[in-house]
């Protein structure tokens, strides 16, 4: 039998984990070309997983061009073995070899335990691809104009100053009009509790480098942001889980499961609480306010700060807004992280992280030492941009682009998903989360639809503890609603094809056993 050992209860879809592993054994030279291994249904029986699973990691080989099946014969090793590979020798200046092989760099690799969690949220989309996959705006509805004249103004004003470095807690002209936007919003923040930041994936960094140490504990969302899972892993955090939960009634309330963090708090010893209140990614739920409330309470008997990411709250379509955790602490709790990737131009990278004024300065320290400061011209445009009232304007007609996305939507699950799907109903943000029957393999149907144009985000990318394989993140964000409706409708109508597949299969089983009887 071959070494092969899956674990289900990793993020990494089953077909990944085989089809990785096959390829070790032969790039190890285990498995050798011309070798013979075991067909897809022999092989299922003997990992205990379904038939599916192996056929698509053989599917993916085989496209690599690793494995060959032969009809009637089996499936051989037709790639050679990577240790048969010699590297060239190594040369020196004048191009004679030296004696010596070249370096082998993954050796030497501080941490070999790289992550994909945020490049699978961002795939490569092939042209004409109905991609459900991008929770942020679609440049073509950005202000190209109005941010050129913003550009303009500000190397006509500050000319070659503005490329010179600057201050590392952010500039000056930026922080005002955050400021002033802030306290519009019912948030008063002096210039001292204010940090800019190469957007919220640099503030958790800094978050995580001011405040933890590798063993410690944090409290985090099950599921989570794939970015801030990297960051903590990369850290070696050790991360609690804390289930998120979606109303039955598919409203989008709830969020946070606050019995269950008190649980986590009164059994260990927490650092810090992290998670995302207002249409967390990726289940779009909300925490209504009377359990805002609570969780700082909790937080509080307890004495484990909070970290509050806000990056979609100002994405709110229906209803009144909530007042963010940060707003309702009186007792300085609270960091509250944000940026404007969600409401305008994500490839700026300018965000900022609000907390007391000791924590902040701790910050500004150590962004001192990563990057010295975020890009001027960026932050400056932006600065223009807000003092003009662009950033209003754009943000108010993005959201009413966004809502009639979102009620597309809806309608198009309604309409074409089987009875037995559910999803959540959100009243802002960019993405629904969808929950397959109890069975289903989100990440293998995505490779059935993907050849039929449509792309999402496989749920279990989104656990760090206990993955639900049966659940997906479709984002509306970036997709016309003509894109919208097509795609729910090719992703409703394989589904009904495999719930068909799958009743035809539990009948056929059943006769068997009858015929047996």
């Amino acid at each position: 039998m071959l070494p092969l050992h899956l674990q289900p209860e990793s993020h990494v879809p089953l077909y990944v984990q085989l089809r990785d592993q096959l390829r070790a054994l032969v790039h190890s030279g285990e498995l050798r070309s011309g070798d013979r291994i075991p067909a897809s249904r022999e092989l299922a029986v003997q990992l205990g997983v379904h038939r599916t699973t192996v056929a698509n990691a053989y599917a993916e080989l085989e496209s690599e061009g690793l494995i060959q099946g032969h009809v009637g014969r089996g499936t051989y090793i037709s790639g050679l073995p990577l240790k048969q590979f010699t590297p060239p020798p190594r040369t020196n200046g004048n191009g004679h070899t030296n004696g010596h092989g070249a370096i082998r760099w993954e050796a030497l690799f501080a941490d070999e335990r790289g992550d994909e969690g945020l490049s699978r949220l961002m795939p490569s989309v092939p042209s004409g691809t109905i991609a459900f996959t991008k929770a942020s705006p679609s440049d073509e509805e950005f202000p190209i104009e109005d941010f050129r004249r913003c550009c303009s103004a500000v190397l006509r004003s500050a000319g070659r100053r503005i490329l010179e470095i600057g201050s590392t807690d952010g500039y000056e002209p930026l922080k005002r009009e955050l400021l002033d936007m802030l306290r519009g919003e019912g948030l008063a923040v002096r210039n001292e509790q204010l940090l800019i930041t190469n957007g919220c994936q640099q503030s958790i960094d800094l978050i995580c480098k001011a405040f933890l140490r590798p063993g410690d504990s944090v409290a985090v969302e099950n599921p989570a942001y794939p970015g801030a899972i990297a960051i903590f892993s990369a850290a070696r955090i050790r991360m609690l889980a804390v289930n998120v939960e979606a109303d039955a009634s598919r409203t989008g309330h709830l969020g946070l499961d606050l019995d269950a963090l008190e649980t986590v708090l009164q059994q260990n010893r927490v650092k810090l609480i992290f998670l995302t209140p207002d249409f967390h990614n990726p289940t779009g739920t909300t925490l209504p306010v009377a359990q805002r409330r609570r969780l700082l309470e909790i937080a509080a008997r307890y004495q484990v700060p909070i970290v509050e990411d806000t990056i979609y709250g100002r994405l709110r379509f229906v209803g009144s807004p909530a007042p963010s955790l940060k707003s309702l602490d009186r007792l300085g709790d609270v960091i509250q992280i944000d940026s404007f990737s969600k409401i305008a131009f994500p490839g700026l990278r300018v965000g900022w992280c609000i907390g007391p004024e000791s924590v902040i300065e701790r910050l500004r320290l150590l962004k001192q030492s990563t990057d010295l400061h975020t890009d001027q011209l960026a932050q400056a445009a932006m600065a223009e941009f807000l003092k003009r009232g662009y950033l209003a304007r754009y943000a108010a007609k993005m959201k009413k682009i966004y809502r009639a996305r979102l009620e597309t939507m809806m309608e198009a699950l309604e309409r074409y998903m089987p009875e037995d799907m559910s999803w959540t109903r959100p009243e802002g943000g960019t993405s629904v989360w969808l929950t397959l029957p109890a069975g289903f393999d989100s990440a293998e149907l995505l490779i059935h639809v993907r050849e039929r144009g449509v792309i999402f985000v496989p749920g279990r990318h989104f656990y760090f503890q206990h993955p639900q394989p049966n659940t997906a993140r479709l984002s509306f964000a970036a997709l016309e609603r003509k894109d919208i409706i097509r795609g729910v409708q090719l992703l409703g109508e394989l589904l009904k094809t495999e719930f068909r597949k799958r009743q035809r299969g539990a009948r056929d089983e059943s006769h068997a056993r009858v015929a047996l009887v």
